[in-house]
């Protein structure tokens, strides 16, 4: 299957585990500019690691440069876009007409691909982008799988770049105002405190002590959230459309999240795994429920009532190599003992577990409980296993 999986690197951790897990491209935030927290970005000297890391696996890294810019950050986009196109970023993504214009003008060299965030809905505004020297558009998310084919179609040499998997906003495109108004943290500034995943209850005016449920449920309805998306089942008409990259949302995810999804999303485009199969891995990473977005029409309007995040597997440990004859050391990140059933998450195979038969500290010593956050212990394990697949177990087994 066509096209290039992108994925999501809010840090070192998640980019490396994004390229393990086989994604083609990835793309962070740097110092300046981008529309995430700055827990999800990276300094200059993190970047720099993160873009050698990158092109070491023959893969390409782009640069989020897509918040809605003051007149200082504007007139600082040039400069920032030469030392970004000078440390090797192979693009930036970006949303502001006038940051794109300084990008443009002072380092022509750097791609630019457009953000979500400008809402490009029809191919005029491609054609308009394409002039501005974009070489890539990332389309609005709510956008029809019929539009997106016949907007593709009329792309000409603009790459087109949908989202496929991950959160979705109630605001337009991520244009929203709730956060500001209700916590003084701008969502278009990348400080949203994602108050429509919050638990609400009716109230009336003259009767504020009698909190009524929203709907017929117990306790309060997130009534406000949306469904995360999950286009995997359409992916094939997605890439037969001609769509150059699939992107999956996530920049504030663990890397567990990130492994898991780049894991079934990979396996899928090339033939290594069912639809079934993946699908049913993309259940092991948390999620609220999932639904196709806009791609098959109007996203429907019922609220999420059912507990929003859910995961059929909670995430062990990773592997850091082989220490001996079927035996590895992993970092655990997550309580586990022996009698365990561990299922191994790895791009190289697919629903293989092993019962935990013994775990070795650090001091060298057997022990019944991995307890401590980070600890390195070492496992029996019949398969091969590589640095860097993961370990999970499921959560109906305890």
């Amino acid at each position: 299957m066509k096209g290039e999986l992108l994925a999501p690197a809010g840090s070192m951790e998640a980019l490396k585990t994004a390229l393990h897990f086989g994604a083609d491209a990835v793309y962070c935030g740097g110092p300046l500019l981008q529309l995430r927290a700055e827990s999800a970005g990276f300094d200059y000297e993190t970047l720099g690691q993160a873009i050698d890391c990158t092109h070491r696996a023959g893969k390409k890294l782009y640069v989020t440069v897509n918040c809605f810019a003051t007149n200082e950050e504007a007139a600082a986009a040039g400069d920032y876009a030469k030392r970004l196109y000078a440390m090797g970023a192979d693009a930036v993504i970006a949303s502001d007409l006038g940051v794109i214009a300084q990008i443009r003008e002072a380092c022509p060299a750097l791609p630019v691909h457009v953000s979500t965030q400008a809402n490009i809905q029809n191919s005029k505004t491609v054609e308009v982008f394409r002039q501005l020297g974009a070489s890539r558009v990332v389309l609005g998310r709510e956008m029809t799988l019929k539009q997106v084919e016949a907007l593709t179609a009329q792309a000409g040499e603009t790459e087109v770049e949908v989202f496929v998997h991950g959160a979705m906003c109630m605001a337009y495109s991520g244009r929203c105002l709730l956060s500001s108004y209700l916590s003084g943290r701008s969502g278009n500034r990348g400080e949203c405190a994602q108050p429509c995943r919050w638990n609400y209850y009716l109230v009336e005016e003259k009767r504020r002590n009698m909190f009524i449920p929203v709907c017929e449920e117990d306790g309060a309805t997130a009534i406000l959230s949306s469904a995360d998306l999950n286009a995997l089942p359409l992916l094939e008409r997605l890439s037969a459309a001609g769509v150059a990259a699939f992107k999956i949302e996530g920049r504030m995810k663990s890397p567990y999240y990130v492994g898991t999804v780049v894991n079934a999303y990979r396996q899928y485009m090339d033939g290594k795994a069912t639809l079934e199969q993946c699908m049913e891995e993309l259940d092991c990473a948390s999620h609220r429920p999932y639904s196709t977005g806009f791609f098959l029409g109007e996203a429907k309007s019922a609220p999420n009532n059912d507990g929003l995040y859910h995961a059929d597997c909670t995430f062990i440990g990773v592997v850091l190599q082989k220490s001996g004859e079927n035996a590895y050391t992993a970092e655990m990140r997550n309580r586990f003992s022996v009698g365990d059933v561990l299922e191994i998450v790895s791009p190289a195979c697919m629903g293989l577990s092993f019962p935990v038969e013994s775990i070795v500290g650090e001091d060298g010593e057997n022990k019944d409980t991995a307890a401590l956050v980070q600890e390195k212990v070492t496992i029996a394990c019949p398969y091969e296993l590589r640095p860097g697949d993961m370990l999970r177990r499921r959560n109906d087994d305890k």
